[in-house]
């Protein structure tokens, strides 16, 4: 049987869906279809760029992001898609506040609804530091397909880590 390292927490009727794909070596083929091109976003000052983008159209109150970049210290894996973080320094008698995205380098090549859904979900973590219920309605406020994508972005990434193993 094959595991699903990505998909974990998805419901058993799913993951058997994902299975049969598998199995029938269809599951690619399924990808390519609704996701047939990659996006040319591959630089940091590009993905700054789109960012500030989505940023302005949707959280124009939120705290402004400092820095956008691909990150290849970024094990998916080990931790998430993408990071924030929040740098706090002492500057005079202030304290300043410095956020950060950094989404990992395999999403350089990725569909960019993938890529959208990982600067989504970053975005919202400035307003809402928790997987709560108001930070997903804000996920899905700025990507209505948001958890289509997070599902598919799964998919994508258990199909890669796949054919890695067969070709290896």
């Amino acid at each position: 049987m094959t595991t699903l390292t990505y998909l974990q927490g998805y419901p058993e009727t799913l993951l058997v869906q994902v299975r049969a794909l598998i199995e029938q070596q269809k599951l690619g083929t399924v990808l390519a279809k609704r996701y047939p091109q990659s996006h040319t976003i591959t630089s940091d000052s590009a993905l700054w760029d789109y960012t500030q983008a989505l940023k302005n159209r949707y959280m124009r109150s939120a705290p402004p992001v400092n820095k956008v970049a691909y990150d290849n210290k970024i094990k998916v894996m080990k931790h998430a898609l993408g990071l924030h973080t929040a740098i706090s320094r002492v500057q005079g008698g202030k304290l300043k506040a410095k956020a950060e995205i950094r989404v990992a380098t395999v999403f350089r090549n990725a569909p960019e609804a993938f890529l959208r859904m990982i600067v989504v979900h970053e975005l919202a973590h400035l307003k809402e530091k928790d997987h709560n219920k108001a930070f997903y309605q804000l996920c899905c406020h700025m990507e209505p397909d948001y958890h289509q994508l997070e599902f598919d972005t799964r998919l994508w990434l258990q199909h890669r880590a796949l054919s890695a193993g067969s070709s290896a």
